[in-house]
């Protein structure tokens, strides 16, 4: 079965899909062009070619990920959805940690001399 996708739905579902294989899990997969609705079945033995129109890989949609892995998990399938507005996405920078104001340091204590050690034993008898 060939099916033509959009390169931005085919980066989601190859993430998916990837992960549902790596774990030998088998699943449905729906895809509704419009004209008609095929189904299919995925499984770990049956390979499968993901192949781009384009030369760059889309960022991708942690919310759309996340939505598109439940219903593969689902008895229902994999099923492509509506893109959710993205909160966040995987392949952004993450931004660099912002230090918080430090209090103040209180002023460093004099430091104690240590006790002297305990002589070390002799094995002589001690008297008193």
């Amino acid at each position: 079965m060939t099916l033509s996708v959009d390169d931005r739905v085919l980066a989601h579902l190859q993430v998916v899909v990837i992960n549902k294989l790596r774990r030998r899990e088998s699943f449905t997969f729906t895809w509704d062009d419009g004209s008609q609705e095929a189904v299919c079945w995925i499984g770990p033995s049956i390979p499968l070619e993901f192949v781009y129109a384009g030369n760059r890989r889309p960022l991708l949609n942690r919310e759309w990920l996340e939505l598109m892995a439940s219903s593969a998990n689902a008895n229902s399938g994999l099923v492509v959805m509506p893109e959710p507005t993205p909160t966040t996405r995987i392949d952004e920078p993450r931004r660099p940690h912002q230090p918080q104001p430090e209090e103040p340091r209180r002023p460093a204590r004099p430091s104690r001399p240590s006790p002297e050690p305990a002589p070390a034993p002799t094995g002589e008898p001690v008297s008193a």
